[in-house]
């Protein structure tokens, strides 16, 4: 199967959605990305139009959104893209979701201090636990 890998650049448009489900943690959120391009009449940066997308993870990178982003943040976005098509009242609406692979914080806007997570399995319960190290 072909499927469409995208990576966007923008902002945390809301606030991480996480839960933990029977299939692992899942989180979501909404992504914000403007494009800019020069105006060549005025000879201005411009704003293009604002295309919002519904970013999900699972798993690990779920639950290392949950502690690493908030509202407003630039960051990468890099996932499969799924365009759903649904009516509403009669109306067709359409949606763009992104599956995501790997986020994080665009460089060119600060700087970030990476934390790496080590899994901690407890010998009493067999489970294992994450650990920011």
């Amino acid at each position: 199967m072909n499927e469409t890998l995208v990576t966007l650049v923008g902002h945390v448009a809301t606030q991480i959605d996480y839960r933990e489900t029977p299939n692992g943690p899942t989180a979501r959120f909404r992504f914000a990305v403007t494009p800019r391009f020069r105006d060549r009449q005025t000879q201005a940066w411009t704003d293009g139009p604002t295309s919002f997308y519904t970013v999900w993870a699972r798993r690990a990178l779920a639950a290392n959104l949950m502690g690493s982003v908030a509202v407003g943040e630039p960051l990468v976005v890099h996932g499969r893209l799924r365009v759903r098509d649904e009516e509403r009242e009669g109306r067709k609406w359409f949606s763009a979701d992104i599956d995501a692979v790997a986020v994080g914080h665009d460089l060119t806007r600060g700087t970030a201090a990476f934390r790496r997570v080590v899994k901690v399995e407890s010998i009493l319960t067999g489970s294992q636990k994450a650990a920011v190290v």
